[in-house]
């Protein structure tokens, strides 16, 4: 088990991951909270929305490397 210590070092190297993962998940929910509201779909689409919103993370996250990758080129 790790200290408090290396814990909030780790969480001070790590905060602008930890704030875009935070930014991206509250933009996505309120997007599909806002779609279900005017649109009422069935429960299940509400859900395979969500569930969309781990597939878009990982492809905002990828894309976000790639540029990066091709800036430091």
């Amino acid at each position: 088990m790790t200290g408090a210590g290396e814990w909030l070092r780790t969480a001070r190297e790590e905060r602008w991951g930890i704030l875009t993962d935070l930014a991206f998940a509250v933009v996505w929910v309120t997007l599909v909270e806002v779609v279900a509201y005017f649109l009422e779909p069935p429960t299940w689409v509400y859900y395979m929305l969500m569930l969309a919103g781990i597939v878009a993370y990982f492809g905002f996250v990828w894309n976000v490397e790639l540029a990066i990758r091709q800036q430091d080129r």
